[in-house]
């Protein structure tokens, strides 16, 4: 027996390399769901008949029927985005690709027919690309690179909606509580106003004095209007991240979470962000495909169309004709070297990319580290020291009004001086918890920024009567 050539079992690798290429049977979101659940303890789901749009909504629809905590604002928006279903079809596309480079490329067929006086000569061949056959191999492994890189991108822009949905959920319920707080100070404001207005009327107080009572109504006034405004822009982002149709479904809490009693150290977190960030793991796949492809661009420089084809000819006087032909381009003009200078200038790229990432990941999550200790140094000490402080000082100030040494102006002066220190506590709480889910994004991947609307009280001595 003949000893096979290395170029029939090349094709007959090959052949059974496309034999086997399939689907999966869930078209490799295992990967995602089980990445969710290990990373953030939520479920995530991947929308792709009527039987799973109805058992999500009806989980979604159990989780609207009580007031939203951020654990179950997070689970809905990943089970409701509509984004977020859209960007998993992008995995289907991905594996489409890496299905059809693991598959035999299609021949080709043509057949002519031809007269000459009574003769009547048909025509047929078969044909194959040989390129596309021989570097197949190599096409189905950057395909499968490719396919892994689309899913960890997906898997984090599944992690980054979470995040985004926590922070989103926290700065609405601080919204709405600050919008509460600025209603209590628009009533004592319109309290002292009034009693202004009449005092002013009696004869007994200054247009000055009167003056000052009704700017501070003013300026009340309007940091109430810009709390609404904040209440209502945060709480719209919260449902549309949601996914949420109707807005009235979403019950929020009326405070934000306490702050914990200590925070947990994080040791080496530099190291553990290197270790586990989605990005970077993006960015090593990314320029492991680029390597790849480089070394079939610089081995197909020259040969960059193959063929091979079978004839078969007939005719009703001759007797038939069979034959072979082998097609391929001639690297007389273009000798490769484009193709090849664009795939290492792409390798390059990616190589100063993936450097520009790590250096990036390593400030980020220094910055996140250093934002979630100082912001929660701060709310602690509103907590423990200025609103503290601030009450006491409202209890002296009840004694002596009740003795008479202070007038009701002082008491509402001290009124909004303490509504404005709650202002304060509930922005630096909002802020803690923010920083604590960009911290926790940072570990992972890029975290997101957040703009938060603040909102300004009123100055709190404005109407002191001094």
């Amino acid at each position: 027996m003949r000893k096979p050539s290395p170029l029939m079992l090349a094709l007959l690798s090959v052949f059974l390399l496309g034999g086997c290429a399939s689907f999966s049977k869930d078209g490799g979101f295992g990967a995602i769901e089980s990445a969710t659940r290990t990373q953030i303890q939520k479920d995530t789901v991947w929308v792709r008949d009527d039987a799973t749009r109805e058992r999500v909504q009806q989980r979604v629809d159990a989780l609207l029927e009580k007031t939203l905590t951020a654990d179950d604002a997070v689970q809905i928006a990943l089970l409701n985005n509509p984004g977020l279903q859209a960007a998993l079809n992008t995995l289907g596309i991905a594996e489409a690709d890496r299905v059809a480079a693991s598959r035999l490329p299609n021949p080709g067929f043509s057949i002519g027919r031809s007269t000459r006086g009574s003769e009547i000569e048909w025509e047929r061949s078969l044909h194959f690309n040989l390129a596309a056959l021989l570097t197949m191999p190599m096409r189905a492994d950057i395909e499968q690179r490719l396919f892994e890189q689309t899913r960890r991108n997906l898997t984090l822009e599944v992690l980054r909606l979470a995040s985004d949905t926590r922070k989103a959920w926290v700065s609405a319920v601080a919204a709405a509580e600050t919008a509460q707080v600025q209603r209590d100070a628009m009533e004592a404001a319109e309290a002292g106003a009034e009693l202004a207005r009449r005092m002013a009327a009696a004869g007994n107080w200054s247009k000055l004095r009167q003056a000052r009572e009704q700017g501070f109504y003013a300026d009340t006034a309007l940091a109430m209007a810009r709390a609404e405004q904040a209440r209502t822009q945060t709480r719209e982002r919260l449902v549309r991240l949601l996914g949420v149709s109707d807005p009235a479904k979403v019950k929020l809490p009326g405070r934000l979470p306490e702050l914990p009693a200590s925070l947990p150290p994080l040791p080496a977190i530099e190291q553990q962000a290197m270790d586990s960030r989605l990005d970077l793991q993006m960015v090593k796949l990314e320029t492991e495909a680029l390597a790849k492809n480089l070394d079939l661009t610089r081995r197909t420089r020259f040969i960059n169309v193959l063929e091979l084809g079978a004839s078969y000819n007939t005719s009703n006087e001759e007797p038939p004709q069979r034959g072979y032909e082998i097609s391929f381009e001639l690297p007389l003009f273009d000798f490769g070297q484009t193709r090849v200078a664009q795939a290492e200038a792409r390798y390059r790229q990616m190589l100063e990319r993936a450097r520009e990432t790590a250096v990036n990941a390593r400030s980020e999550v220094r910055e996140a580290h250093a934002m979630a200790q100082s912001q929660y140094a701060v709310a602690r000490h509103v907590r423990d020291e200025v609103l503290p402080l601030k009450k006491r000082i409202s209890e002296e100030n009840v004694l002596r009004y009740n003795g008479m040494l202070i007038g009701v102006f002082e008491l509402l002066a001290d009124a909004r001086s303490q509504l404005a220190a709650v202002n304060t506590a509930i922005e630096s709480q909002r802020d803690f918890w923010l920083a604590e889910a960009d911290l926790q994004m940072a570990l992972i991947g890029t975290p997101g920024k957040t703009a938060v609307s603040s909102v300004s009280s009123a100055p709190a001595d404005a109407g002191g009567g001094h």
